[in-house]
């Protein structure tokens, strides 16, 4: 039978109601990096997606790049984070928690002290960064990692994980994307490393790898996703030839390990051949649940779910000004745009302030 955006769907042991993917996207409301009731109103708010996947957190003060991002690492965050996954779980939501750490896409005026920036290698990813202290402020120089902290920082994800598990997260999603930490060690460009972790495709694979298989270990397989954004520029992602190549093998190996799901920022890998052929390649390696995301709209995401292109399509910008999203689309009623200008800054107004349709 051929799927829709509202057929059902099996994750973690339990079933979906639908479909449709909020995708993670960072917000900054997180003050003092600590998620607080207003974030736990906002994703109540978009409960009715079949999987909320949430923005951007950190697994350590290291990776804090941007400013108010909430953080995984601490008591507080943990308390914090708990009063989104109850008010969520109340709706009849499900909602996992993205570990982001930003590597180089830093700023020590967004960093507590004690921190630093790190990275495979000691490029600078040259881009500019928002402060609250500093306004515009061109990102830093990382500090190259140590092979030891390499595998501490590994270490950091797992405990984010298991800390994820006990604020009441369905699950977590690895964030190995648009150009943060894990995307630097698979890039050549932003991983010049002599060591384990760097030169070979293996190689430049294996800090992902093993996040992910040690992340599977302590939490469950199940409970564990990953997202890639293959052949995406952003955040200085140089182009290289072994693309195809990398996410090739990264599919095999996580397939092995039985995550629960691959969600892929697809539109960059649509503008060319090979592209395509590599999402179509990781669907046929991965058993998994397989998430496409990038600029779909209702008739784009129904037409990949009926070919069984994916098993489940992310929605972003759609969910910030349609908390109703998957009503909407049910009824196929208008959808609100967003408002470009309020989707960082540090309150309510285009957050939590969004109307409903009349339902």
């Amino acid at each position: 039978m051929s799927q829709t955006l509202f057929s059902p769907l099996q994750l973690n042991g339990s079933s979906l109601n639908n479909r449709i993917v909020m995708a993670p996207m960072t917000r900054c409301r997180a003050l003092g990096n600590v998620p607080n009731d207003l974030i736990a109103t906002y994703y109540a708010q978009r409960a009715t997606a079949g999987l909320i996947v949430t923005e951007g957190t950190s697994p350590s003060p290291n990776g804090l790049g941007y400013a108010r991002i909430p953080g995984i690492y601490n008591d507080a965050q943990i308390e914090g984070w708990k009063k989104t996954t109850k008010a969520v779980h109340e709706k009849g939501g499900k909602i996992f928690l993205q570990i982001m750490h930003t590597g180089r896409v830093s700023h020590s005026a967004n960093m507590p002290a004690g921190s630093k920036i790190v990275a495979p290698s000691a490029i600078s990813a040259d881009g500019n960064m928002w402060t609250d202290s500093q306004g515009m402020q061109k990102t830093e120089m990382p500090e190259a990692m140590t092979t030891a902290e390499v595998k501490s920082t590994i270490q950091e994800y797992v405990q984010a994980a298991k800390n994820a598990i006990a604020a009441g997260f369905d699950g977590v999603e690895i964030h190995s994307a648009n150009g943060y930490l894990p995307n630097q060690f698979l890039n050549p460009g932003s991983n010049v490393r002599t060591d384990e972790y760097g030169g070979s495709t293996e190689n430049r694979c294996r800090f992902v790898l093993e996040i992910a298989q040690q992340t599977a270990d302590a939490i469950g397989s199940e409970k564990t996703g990953i997202r890639f954004s293959p052949y995406n520029p952003f955040n200085a992602m140089q182009q290289f030839d072994e693309t195809f190549e990398t996410y090739d093998y990264l599919s095999k190996e996580l397939n092995k390990m039985g995550i629960a799901y691959i969600h892929l920022l697809d539109a960059s890998a649509r503008v060319i051949e090979e592209g395509l052929e590599l999402i179509a390649k990781i669907r046929e390696n991965f058993d998994g649940i397989y998430i496409l995301n990038a600029g779909y709209d209702k008739e784009r995401a129904t037409h990949a779910l009926s070919t069984e292109e994916a098993d489940m399509i992310a929605f972003g910008t759609k969910f910030i000004s349609n908390p109703d999203l998957p009503y909407r689309f049910k009824n196929d009623l208008e959808l609100a745009a967003p408002d470009q200008n309020t989707f960082y800054t540090a309150d309510a107004v285009g957050y939590t302030d969004y109307p409903f349709s009349e339902n």
